[in-house]
């Protein structure tokens, strides 16, 4: 259904890179989900009411917590679609994740109050009438439900959305827990056996989880997460196409919201190359990459010596620092040479998490290069890995 609305309501909406593309596709299956979960209310309210179960009403109002989701997902949707200005120069796109950060608080408001409700049915059970319509409602929602994480997740890839894969994530949670329920109600109607209030417990339980990983997947991009390994080795591969560089260190990605990525890097060139050739080379990889990957480019040239006696000390350097780590690599690579003693330059890039501080591994690496034939010292800088 979802691909025929947005053939027929959507123009070019193959095109899911442009930001107004990316847009429509969101307010398209915020206003399906507010639809189908209105129904499922609706549905599940009835069934509640008829049973008299507090599983059922409690898994009703997790689908109106749904259909709100989905009206401020739309809304997150609309406001991150709106040009960059004055005040906001790298655009409106981080609106995306904090529509997403509301609805996993809502998430988490609803299951706090469907788990007040879940433990008075526990002190307090009542007896659970079943009926062929509330077994049919439960049963259509499993299906409904299904359907939409199907959709919501297929999407969320297609548009790189994070709010839309925690809708798929939360669409899909709500499917055990009304599989739950429905279990439950026909386990209390044969067996006699008072598990409402459990199951009501259980459906909170789904609930809350539902929130707090949603909640994770949209605080995570906000506070700086890093970018999936597919985009950063194709930015490499785009990059070291071009024979010019011989190699790029210091990829920054700057994340301002889904299709809004600006990135920086250090790209490494032949010190005897030619200046102008070399910065036409740079040029044509900054405008390659906002062609193909939709992000804007600033590229750092950084001249290294190529000679065969630098690129074999080098080497040796490389092999004693991953005696360290094996993590750990080196870049900006040059040596001096002077009258006592050949001093040799770099950065050593070491990844988060190592028991180490930065000082030890600077003192570590120093003494390693000092065991090296030929009187080197080394004068190096630690740094982290931003990718």
């Amino acid at each position: 259904m979802i691909q025929f609305l947005a053939k027929h309501l959507i123009k070019d909406y193959q095109q899911v890179k442009r930001p107004e593309v990316r847009q429509k596709y969101g307010l398209l299956c915020g206003t399906v989900g507010v639809c189908l979960n209105v129904l499922l209310f609706a549905g599940k309210a009835l069934a509640g009411i008829l049973s008299g179960s507090v599983a059922i009403t409690a898994d009703a109002f997790n689908n109106l917590s749904d259909a709100g989701s989905s009206v401020v997902s739309m809304l997150g949707f609309k406001l991150a679609g709106q040009k960059p200005d004055s005040d906001h120069p790298f655009g409106h796109g981080r609106m995306e994740y904090i529509s997403g950060l509301v609805v996993a608080m809502l998430i988490v408001l609803m299951g706090v109050e469907l788990l007040k409700s879940s433990v008075e049915k526990i002190r307090n059970p009542e007896e659970i009438t079943l009926s062929a319509l509330t077994v049919a409602i439960l049963v259509v929602s499993i299906a409904v439900k299904l359907y939409m994480s199907a959709y919501n997740r297929s999407v969320g890839k297609k548009i790189d959305s994070a709010a839309m894969a925690a809708t798929a994530t939360d669409s899909l949670s709500d499917v055990c827990a009304t599989t739950v329920v429905l279990a439950a109600t026909l386990a209390g109607h044969f067996t006699g056996l008072a598990i409402d209030g459990w199951c009501g417990l259980l459906v909170a339980v789904f609930i809350l989880y539902a929130g707090g990983r949603a909640a994770w997947d949209t605080i995570s991009p906000l506070l700086g997460q890093p970018p999936e390994p597919e985009f950063v080795a194709e930015v490499e591969r785009r990059v070291l196409a071009h024979p010019e560089i011989v190699g790029i260190h210091d990829l920054i990605v700057h994340d301002y919201g889904p299709g809004r990525l600006m990135i920086t890097l250090h790209a490494e060139v032949p010190a005897d190359g030619d200046l102008l050739a070399l910065h036409d080379a740079v040029d044509t990889v900054e405008n390659e990459l906002a062609e193909n990957m939709h992000c804007m480019a600033t590229i750092h040239m950084d001249p290294v010596v190529c000679d065969e006696a630098t690129q074999e000390v080098r080497q040796q350097v490389a092999e004693l620092v991953r005696q360290i780590d094996e993590r750990i690599t080196i870049h900006d690579f040059r040596m001096v040479r002077g009258t006592t003693h050949t001093n040799l330059i770099f950065d050593a890039q070491v990844p988060f998490g190592l028991k180490r501080t930065d000082k030890e591994i600077e003192r570590q690496i120093k003494a390693l290069v000092r065991g090296m034939k030929g009187n080197y010292y080394a004068v190096v800088r630690v740094e982290k890995s931003f990718v």
